[in-house]
């Protein structure tokens, strides 16, 4: 079976733009075009692609088909600067799908030297650290870094170490709420801070701990890491934070470990398309070399 990209751009163009009518704009031609290349797609793989609905998505062997497009189309990127005779390179875009946490503390610095001396727009997709994989699979992503330890087909994982969890509060939110210590009856009155409904980490812990149930006490939803450590330290929250975030807050105070003696310790693994090379390979080594440098290592 002959693969006819026309139809895989056409696809890819749908999804991104969410309609008919922007995947015609986008690539030039007609939406009757757009819909005439999405049937032929259908036709060729014998089963449907796109789901129909609102928003629009992709069925399975219609991800499959978009992340193989998106595929080629990074070895596309790292070839055309080397056959085109132009002098200044076109910019290469670069998307990695990354947990909050790590992008606030550490993944911009790993790669630096690299948006230093390449043109690159970078697209950063933040989910937290269950997920990120996801957007491997849908093709959005080249690259994810993820508590997911098995890579997916076409892709390698490599351990690149640890971010350590301790659960923290100002001094006045603990003598207000938990003066007499964490137990249930404490934790079902004070309010705890998770990234969105789907973020397991610090449900599971408080769960794990103390058998308190998700649901079963009040708790923040704030998509920013940044906003865990705000929360607490104006007192209106306790928050499960990466300890090297807050060294300096414990150091002078502003906030103190409620739990000095238990710790979560997330193993953080870097996926990567295995075909990948270039500017792309050089993203993969930086960030391993520089997390290896950086991060808590526990596994060999």
């Amino acid at each position: 079976m002959d693969i006819d990209y026309k139809l895989l751009r056409a696809l890819n163009s749908v999804i991104q733009t969410q309609s008919f009518e922007g995947a015609s704009a986008k690539l030039n031609i007609s939406q009757s075009a757009v819909s005439q290349r999405i049937k032929l797609l259908e036709e060729l793989v014998g089963q449907p692609v796109l789901v129909r609905s609102k928003p629009l998505s992709l069925t399975d062997i219609g991800l499959k088909i978009n992340n193989h497009f998106k595929q080629v189309e990074l070895l596309e990127r790292e070839l055309i600067p080397e056959i085109k005779a132009e002098d200044t390179p076109s910019s290469i875009k670069l998307s990695l799908s990354v947990n909050a946490d790590s992008l606030s503390i550490w993944f911009i610095e790993a790669l630096a030297p690299l948006l230093k001396q390449t043109p690159i727009e970078l697209d950063l997709l933040v989910l937290d650290e269950n997920r990120t994989t996801h957007k491997l699979k849908t093709g959005e992503a080249f690259g994810a870094l993820s508590t997911t330890e098995h890579p997916l087909a076409g892709y390698k994982s490599n351990y690149v170490g640890d971010l350590n969890y301790i659960l923290v509060a100002s001094p006045d939110y603990k003598d207000e709420y938990f003066a007499d210590g964490l137990n249930k009856r404490s934790l079902s009155k004070a309010t705890g801070v998770a990234f969105d409904s789907l973020d397991a980490m610090h449900l599971d812990f408080i769960e794990q701990q103390f058998g308190l149930p998700r649901g079963s006490y009040p708790c923040h939803h704030v998509r920013s890491s940044e906003g865990f450590v705000d929360l607490a330290k104006k007192g209106v929250a306790y928050a499960l934070v990466p300890e090297m975030q807050i060294k300096q807050e414990l150091v002078n105070g502003e906030l103190v470990n409620l739990l000095p003696k238990t710790k979560l310790i997330s193993h953080l693994y870097w996926h990567s398309w295995i075909l990948a090379k270039g500017v792309f390979k050089q993203a993969s080594s930086l960030i391993i070399d520089f997390a290896k440098r950086h991060l808590p290592q526990s596994k060999n």
